[in-house]
């Protein structure tokens, strides 16, 4: 929602937009942080860039009324939702919360009519204030985003102060997510004047939280802070500590400096808002196993919302691949142990430490039930869902389910398995991810298909009819 499209990306590809949610959530993402701009909260916004043909739901819909659809599908899978101011305009981010043309007194007042709009909706968790305050100028004529220094016009803290007061005075039970700065000054050190007092240690835009301890951010209702800091890697920019002698043992103790102090001392929580990397360079997949590592596992670990699951982020990539569909397995592979599944969400069985030997021909353990929604229909095609539950005693692994469409009926997409169509037999296999459907688990798989809507029939788990 924060570009010209004013709405979700990936709309326009063949998925559907509930079959990416259902992929989210079976993977074991509990929590969604949507961003957007403040252009799509106008009155008359129109949302663009959507496959009319997989969405036809979402035709004629505002910004906002396809938000409070993603919103209630979400929280039906027992996800959560944080919205993130991420762009005043649609035209790019900004050093501070405000600009010429998007005063700080639009950014809360749209603060605070989300806030009604989504009063008393559980999914809605929360606000992350604005999206990378950063630096701006060279010191000492700093004109970004500062922490501490005091003007009300540059600080930080005392905007977030604003905003997170005037949100929770609509809507005291949100979170109050802020991120950090850049440099503390909100200036750029000027290495060629030679005078070292205006060099600071500055580290990722919105990622700086050294002078939270010293100058909190102090909120009208207890317990609602959130600090939210961003972490990269060399995709984005080469920073000097990825190419010490050291690294990455160095890491820590860049993470401690920055922000994991505030939940080392127990001061405040941190939720990660932002962290990612395409792997390309090796030294990042070494950095994102030791990050994970460093947050904890857990309820007792830090949280976070990874950047991003669009696969068109250019520095970034995501956990979807280009289709929108399949995912990234190398990096769900690492991020895999330390998620926690949405309740009623699903998410992937655990491998057992040992694991036993598969058969070759898995037999059937017991029974299976099956149940067919019908999402949406429209002129020579259709959307549907089919869930089968395992009703038997032990684990069907690796699972695998087959029904049949009457002939003129024919696969146009899948998801949560891999799906694939032999004349008019369908068969959906268990992804890598999720092999294991346990006794008394289910499983839904998501489609799209061309010709009269049909329902699956002759139904089978792992040749066992349902």
């Amino acid at each position: 929602m924060e570009t010209d499209n004013k709405t979700f990306h990936g709309l326009w590809s063949s998925n559907p937009w509930r079959g990416q949610l259902d992929k989210m959530a079976s993977l074991g993402y509990n929590t969604l942080r949507i961003p957007y701009s403040n252009d799509a909260l106008k009155p008359g916004a129109t949302a663009s860039g959507i496959n009319d043909f997989v969405n036809p739901d979402l035709v004629g819909l505002s910004p906002l009324q396809i938000l409070d659809k993603v919103i209630d599908y979400a929280g039906g899978k027992g996800m959560r939702v944080i919205l993130d101011r991420h762009r005043p305009t649609a035209a790019g981010q900004s050093p501070l919360w405000y600009t010429s043309t998007v005063s700080e007194a639009t950014w809360i007042n749209d603060w605070k009519m989300l806030a009604q709009r989504y009063a008393g909706n559980p999914t809605v968790i929360g606000a992350d204030l604005h999206n990378e305050p950063h630096a701006e100028g060279t010191n000492p004529a700093a004109t970004g985003a500062c922490w501490g220094c005091g003007d009300t016009a540059r600080d930080w803290r005392l905007a977030a102060e604003r905003a997170g007061n005037a949100i929770l005075g609509v809507q005291p039970n949100w979170l109050i997510f802020v991120e950090g700065v850049s440099c503390p000054s909100g200036g750029l050190s000027n290495v060629w004047d030679g005078d070292p007092s205006n060099d600071e240690d500055c580290g990722w835009w919105g990622g700086n939280l050294t002078k939270a301890k010293d100058f909190p951010v102090r909120l009208n209702v207890a317990n609602r802070l959130v600090y939210s800091p961003h972490e990269y890697a060399t995709s984005v920019y080469r920073q000097t500590w990825f190419d010490a002698p050291d690294y990455p043992a160095n890491m820590p103790a860049i993470w401690d400096r920055y922000w994991g102090y505030l939940h080392k001392q127990n001061i405040a929580p941190i939720m990660m808002g932002e962290f990612g990397s395409t792997l390309a360079d090796p030294k990042d997949k070494v950095w994102l196993e030791n990050l994970m590592a460093y947050t904890g596992t857990g309820v007792n670990g830090m949280s976070f919302t990874y950047w991003s699951w669009n696969p068109n982020s250019g520095d970034t990539g995501g956990i979807a691949l280009d289709d929108w569909t399949n995912i990234n397995t190398t990096k769900q592979a690492i991020l895999q142990p330390y998620l926690i599944p949405p309740v009623g969400g699903g998410g992937p069985s655990p491998t057992p430490t040992t694991p036993g030997p598969t058969p070759t021909t898995p037999a059937p353990t017991g029974g299976c039930t099956a149940s067919y929604k019908q999402v949406n229909a429209w002129q020579g095609g259709f959307q549907g869902e089919l869930t089968v539950k395992n009703t038997g005693t032990a684990a069907v692994n690796p699972w695998s389910v087959t029904w049949a469409w009457p002939s003129g009926v024919s696969l146009a997409s899948g998801w949560n398995a891999t799906v694939t169509q032999s004349g008019t037999t369908v068969t959906a296999a268990a992804p890598d991810w999720s092999r294991s459907l346990a006794a008394g688990a289910s499983v839904t798989i998501g489609f799209t298909a061309n010709g009269a809507a049909s329902a699956p029939g002759t139904v089978k788990l792992t040749g066992t009819a349902c």
